[in-house]
C-alpha cells in the first residue's frame, strides 16, 4: 500500500471494530435488542472489510508477470469493490431483515444498561477511529472538499474507511435513539425502526462505494493537476514542439500510463527523435513520479489533422469519477 497513512487508518478501524463487535454482541445477548444485533453484525462486517483492504494492498505489491505485464495495482480496486458488496449484503440487508422482524414481533428491551453502555463506548471508540482517518486524509487531501476527496481519490482505502467510520457513527446514534425511545415508551417497535434506519444507511453507503470503485475498476485518467504537469513537461520547444494529443490511465493508485503523440521537427534525424523522446520521458517522470509506463509516438504536426476543441474536451482527463 502506498501511503502508510492509509494502512494506519485501516488498522485503527480494524482494532476499533473488533472490540466494538464483541461488546455489541454481548449487549445483545443480555438485552435482546435488535439494534444491538444489527450493530454487532455491522461492526463484524466492517472488520472483515478492513481485512479485505489490507489483503488487497498486499496482493497489489506483486511484481508484473508476462500474463499481467502492467502489474497488479488494480487489486486494491477489486477488494475495495468487494467491501461495498459485503457492506450491502451482510450489513445493510441483514439490518433491514432484523428491523422488519422486530417491528413485526416487538418485545421490550431487557437489562437496558448493557446496550446503552456499549453504544456509548462504541461511539467513543469509533470517534477515535474516524479521527485517525480524517487526520491521515488531511495529509493528502489538499484543498479538496471532503466530497471531492472521496470522488477524486485514486487510492480507495482512505475514502472507504472514512465512509465506513462515518456510517458507523451515524448508525450508533440511530441505534442509541431506537433503544432510548423503546425504553422511554416501553414499545420495542422503536428498536426495530432504529434497526431499519441503520440498514438503509448502510445500503446507501454501499451504493456510493460501489459506484466510485466501479469507476476506478473501469480505468480513470490522471487528475487535472497531473495532466497539466505532464503537458508542460512533454514540450521543450526545440525537438518536441507540440503535444498533439494524449491519453492517461491509472494502472493502480500509484501507477500511471501515459500515451501521447508528439510533434517533432520534420528534418530531425532518427537519433535526434529518439533522444527527444527519452528526454521527454525523463521530464514527465520528474514532474509526475507515478508515471511509470510512458509511450510517446513522434509525428509531424499538421494543422488539418490536429484534434479539434471538441475532440480535446472528450479526452478522458476528467478528475471526477
Amino acid at each position: 500500500m502506498s501511503a502508510s497513512g492509509g494502512t494506519k487508518a485501516i488498522v485503527a478501524a480494524l482494532a476499533a471494530n473488533l472490540a466494538i463487535a464483541v461488546a455489541k454482541f454481548v449487549a445483545f445477548l443480555f438485552s435482546g435488542s435488535s439494534s444491538m444485533l444489527a450493530e454487532s453484525v455491522h461492526s463484524l462486517a466492517d472488520s472483515g472489510n478492513q481485512g479485505l483492504l489490507l489483503l488487497g494492498g498486499k496482493k497489489a505489491q506483486r511484481e508484473a508477470t508476462p500474463q499481467h505485464p502492467f502489474g497488479y495495482g488494480r487489486e486494491r480496486y477489486i477488494y475495495a469493490f468487494l467491501v461495498s458488496i459485503v457492506l450491502f449484503s451482510v450489513g445493510g440487508m441483514f439490518a433491514i431483515y432484523e428491523g422488519y422482524e422486530k417491528i413485526k414481533h416487538p418485545h421490550p428491551i431487557e437489562a437496558w444498561y448493557w446496550p446503552v453502555g456499549v453504544l456509548v463506548f462504541a461511539i467513543i471508540a469509533e470517534s477515535f477511529s474516524f479521527r485517525t482517518a480524517i487526520k491521515e486524509s488531511n495529509l493528502i487531501r489538499g484543498g479538496l472538499t471532503w466530497t471531492q476527496f472521496v470522488r477524486r481519490a485514486k487510492a480507495p482505502e482512505l475514502p472507504v474507511v472514512l465512509l465506513e467510520d462515518l456510517g458507523a457513527l451515524v448508525g450508533l446514534i440511530l441505534a442509541l435513539g431506537g433503544v432510548g425511545l423503546a425504553l422511554l415508551t416501553g414499545d420495542g417497535v422503536w428498536d426495530g425502526i432504529g434497526t431499519l434506519c441503520i440498514g438503509v444507511l448502510l445500503i446507501a453507503i454501499a451504493i456510493v462505494l460501489a459506484a466510485e470503485t466501479k469507476s476506478l475498476l473501469l480505468g480513470e485518467s490522471a487528475g487535472i493537476e497531473d495532466v497539466k504537469k505532464i503537458e508542460a513537461a512533454v514540450v521543450d520547444g526545440e525537438t518536441v514542439t507540440r503535444l498533439i494529443h494524449m491519453r492517461t490511465l491509472h494502472l493502480g493508485p500509484e501507477e500511471l500510463l501515459v500515451a501521447a503523440k508528439i510533434a517533432v521537427q520534420h528534418d530531425d534525424s532518427a537519433a535526434e527523435v529518439a533522444n527527444a523522446i527519452n528526454a521527454a520521458e525523463e521530464r514527465i517522470r520528474a514532474a509526475v513520479p507515478i508515471a511509470r509506463v510512458i509511450y510517446l509516438e513522434p509525428d509531424i504536426y499538421k494543422e488539418a489533422a490536429a484534434p479539434t476543441a471538441t475532440d480535446l474536451t472528450k479526452t478522458p482527463d476528467a478528475d471526477d469519477h
